[in-house]
């Protein structure tokens, strides 16, 4: 690891020169003194091509004992920009006005919220409950319908230039969304505060300004999936490795996860570059250490097949 440090100390750099982050965690269960505690696992995702940048993707990770509100403090404390994640309490001071360098904006995540909808219209779930089944809501299936006409619209405007998306939502989005939450605040009234339904539109309406901010800037995505993607591994892999030895263990982890998951974005093999990378590291000039990241490792590898053709 020691050896790599300073390519992973590029590409956090490179993370966080981002524009807009997409951030999440996940637990990782951690020995200690006998016994295992719930850490968690964060990351924050710079991935530019849905809106047609030019910067390559990369993924950042950290390790923690707990989820405090300290921790993306922490992580962010020298960023400003547009944050995509949920609606995770801890990231309020991020979002504050008087926050140095600058207040984060705001970008809340639709798939959380369908997902909230879509519970309560499973219809194929309900049916294998039988009898015992929920009756199907037809006010969270009518959510779930107005919330993938949105989606619909955003699967034809991946990776338009931010301003050519912005002008397709303004037209075609803002009337769906106005339409939804006038929908929405009529049937709420209807509701007694304790309906599921009820609840799942709460946690939209009272945040609509944060849901809708994409209608405002079209490098902000609808989804969070980006950083969901890049810690799908951990949640799979808790199975088999069952724990992380320490918090030590669990920084190590984090570390590797940066440097494996930033190459497969870049559509490297992690095993083909980190032999690579250990073999030249050593004689690496400083100045030409960024020859070694993964995209510019994708560059130079893309170059020398060409050669060989």
């Amino acid at each position: 690891m020691h050896a790599l440090r300073p390519l992973h100390d590029l590409i956090a750099a490179h993370v966080l020169a981002a524009e807009r982050l997409h951030g999440d965690d996940t637990t990782v269960p951690i020995l200690a003194k006998g016994r295992t505690a719930t850490g968690r696992i964060w990351t924050y995702v710079r991935d530019d091509r849905p809106f047609g940048g030019p910067s390559p993707p990369a993924a950042l990770y950290y390790a923690s004992p707990d989820r405090t509100a300290e921790q993306p403090e922490a992580h962010l404390k020298d960023w400003a920009g547009i944050l995509q994640a949920d609606a995770y309490s801890g990231y309020g001071r991020l979002y504050a006005a008087g926050r140095s360098p600058g207040p984060l904006t705001q970008a809340l995540c639709w798939v959380h919220s369908k997902r909230k909808f879509f519970e309560l219209a499973d219809i194929a779930k309900n049916a294998r409950r039988g009898k015992s089944a929920a009756s199907i809501s037809p006010m969270a299936l009518e959510a779930v319908k107005r919330i993938d006409a949105l989606f619909a619209i955003e699967r034809e405007t991946h990776g338009l230039p931010a301003a050519d998306r912005l002008a397709i939502r303004l037209e075609r989005s803002t009337p769906l969304l106005a339409d939804f939450e006038g929908w929405m605040r009529t049937e709420r009234a209807r509701l007694s505060r304790h309906a599921d339904v009820a609840k799942a539109m709460d946690s939209m309406l009272i945040r609509w300004d944060a849901f809708t901010r994409f209608t405002t800037d079209g490098r902000i995505c609808l989804s969070n999936n980006a950083a969901e993607r890049a810690l799908r591994g951990i949640a799979l892999g808790r199975r088999s490795w069952t724990f992380a030895g320490s918090q030590r263990g669990a920084d190590h982890c984090a570390f590797m996860l940066t440097m494996i998951a930033t190459a497969k974005l870049n559509d490297i093999d992690p095993h083909a570059w980190l032999a690579g990378v250990l073999a030249r590291i050593a004689d690496m000039p400083q100045a030409r250490l960024s020859e070694l990241v993964p995209w510019n490792w994708a560059v130079a590898t893309h170059q020398d097949q060409a050669v060989a053709a």
